[in-house]
């Protein structure tokens, strides 16, 4: 990756280990994730620094195509996805469709770009490959309000203690 694809990424990462009960797990050799998750980051609201129980995280960055998740052709050099689940509102916001029924067609290999998630748009996941100058600042924000979501859920569940 060039180094301001590595930057931003590192960025992105940052400012979600910054959120008060984030847990940012970015599986590796020593883990017992599996090989292809390696290198990949994962957001969760863990204020207790646990990986949380039947939990999907609220945010993922992913290196790598995925064998069900090849449309970002995230295997080209230097590139990579930031993921964000959302709301309803907030998808038809920013995508303009409903994200049970998406129907325009979109070249999800397109860079800087916020869009559906090539795989889980449908279940209000967005996606951008390589945020740049147009999306970085919108992604941040929309990780943070993701990691607000998680922690209200994480409330309601009685799961939310430090």
């Amino acid at each position: 990756m060039s180094i301001e694809h590595i930057d931003r990424m590192h960025q992105i990462i940052a400012t979600v280990r910054g959120f008060e009960g984030a847990l940012v797990v970015e599986p590796g050799p020593e883990s017992d994730a599996p090989e292809l998750a390696w290198g990949d980051s994962f957001f969760y609201f863990a204020p207790d620094a646990r990986m949380p129980e039947h939990t999907q995280p609220y945010g993922t960055i992913v290196t790598k195509d995925y064998p069900d998740d090849t449309a970002s052709e995230l295997d080209r050099t230097h590139r990579w996805r930031v993921n964000i689940h959302v709301d309803r509102a907030t998808f038809r916001e920013l995508t303009g469709e409903d994200p049970r029924r998406l129907v325009r067609a979109r070249d999800y290999a397109e860079a800087d770009r916020l869009m559906p998630h090539p795989v889980y748009g449908p279940l209000g996941w967005i996606a951008v490959v390589d945020p740049g100058d147009e999306t970085t600042r919108l992604v941040l924000e929309l990780l943070r309000v993701a990691h607000e979501a998680a922690r209200r859920r994480a409330e309601r569940r009685g799961q939310a203690t430090s």
